[in-house]
């Protein structure tokens, strides 16, 4: 840690935060009208702008208090940390501290926990592969520097200046959101048509009618190396309407078994095995990479001839913001999975080609709109980030 600033302490988390353990064993019954999921907190911002509700989840959660900071112990590297204003309940794969407040000021420590020194840590003593997760008696081990208490509130007046800033356009972003997820609402859940509720000339059929669904191959941790090592996507390489392709493995693939686990511009992913809130979770593969292939955790569908890959691929986001793959998952531990079969004989609206294109043309430009004030979000994100470490370097 190298030589100490003028009144800069050195001192173990645990001397400046508690980890407050308040179970809720029945969330319908926890008295509080809000529920945050991981998937609710936004990576990078400390402000909490999306809920569900208790009614929503099943098994035990954590009870948090307006000041209490939710910090996402699962996946760590996805930066998940925010400050309550309300009191709640929150998924038990977020940790819920609350600042000691003769120890270090409540105000800093969330913009401590931002930085990188703080989450490249929690990321080193993170354990498991496929969802990496912080303990807490080892997080509260560890050793930071902090500054005396009057840099602290310097810093964090600093720093929440430019925080108000992002505030704003987080706002813009999210409301740019909802107005996404509205029309997929009016879209696919209209208030009059047929017996289902789409237009009457509308035809309705299953997922299978529409499309193939095919299961990705399941990896074989034994071959490293070899011919027909292939590249392939896992559920961290899908995000919610894009790919994360910064990290792709590779894995042995038979050579007649390749054709089944080849993407084709326009097939369309789902995570197949992930938490109920993020089960479903899918974007649409335009050709990025060569000789791409997929993994057992991700669904592909294919559309068939007359269904525009765009069109379905809005059908499922409309599923997984409504929930309807968790409903229809088969739950293990913390884990939901769909089944392909499951998931084939899911409900899928058929409208004519012409409709269908209507329903791309207007959608894309809503996800035109999100993707700008997105951009602009992630361009003041960036500059907080740089602030926070710049002040605490």
């Amino acid at each position: 840690m190298g030589d100490l600033k003028a009144g800069w302490r050195r001192v173990k988390f645990g001397e400046i935060a508690e980890c407050v353990n308040d179970r809720v064993d029945d969330p319908s019954k926890a008295g509080v009208d809000r529920y945050v999921g991981l998937d609710h907190l936004d990576p990078e911002s400390l402000t909490i702008r999306r809920w569900g509700t208790p009614d929503e989840v099943e098994s035990t959660k954590l009870r948090f208090k307006p000041g209490d900071i939710i910090f996402g112990k699962r996946r760590a590297y996805q930066r998940k940390l925010a400050v309550a204003d309300f009191e709640g309940i929150c998924s038990a794969h977020a940790m819920v501290l609350r600042a000691k407040s003769r120890a270090v000021l409540p105000e800093f420590l969330p913009f401590f926990m931002q930085s990188d020194v703080f989450m490249e840590r929690a990321v080193a003593i993170s354990v498991g592969s496929l969802s990496p997760t912080i303990n807490w008696k080892t997080l509260e081990a560890e050793e930071f520097v902090i500054p005396p208490r009057e840099e602290q509130r310097r810093i964090a007046q600093q720093i929440a200046a430019v925080v108000h800033t992002l505030s704003s356009a987080s706002s813009l972003t999210l409301a740019a959101d909802k107005q996404r997820k509205a029309y997929l609402m009016s879209v696919f859940r209209p208030k009059r048509g047929n017996r289902d509720g789409y237009p009457v000339h509308w035809q309705i059929g299953t997922v299978d009618d529409a499309g193939e669904v095919q299961l990705g191959q399941k990896r074989d941790p034994s071959v490293h190396s070899g011919a027909n090592m292939r590249p392939y996507l896992r559920v961290a390489n899908v995000l919610d309407d894009e790919f994360d392709l910064s990290d792709v493995l590779s894995m042995h693939f038979a050579e007649r078994d390749l054709p089944k686990y080849l993407l084709r511009d326009g097939d369309i992913l789902l995570n197949e095995g992930q938490s109920t809130d993020l089960l479903g979770r899918s974007a649409i593969w335009r050709g990025q990479a060569e000789g791409m292939c997929f993994q057992m955790t991700l669904l592909r569908f294919r559309a068939r001839e007359g269904i525009a890959p765009e069109f379905a691929h809005a059908f499922f986001q409309h599923m997984l913001y409504t929930r309807q793959f968790a409903r229809g998952a088969l739950q293990t531990t913390s884990i939901a999975h769909l089944s392909a079969s499951k998931f084939g004989r899911m409900a899928f609206p058929i409208p004519p080609l012409g409709d269908q294109r209507t329903v791309v043309r207007e959608y894309g430009m809503l996800r035109a709109a999100c993707n700008a004030t997105r951009s602009r979000h992630q361009v003041l994100q960036q500059l907080v980030h740089r602030v926070v470490n710049e002040v605490l370097a």
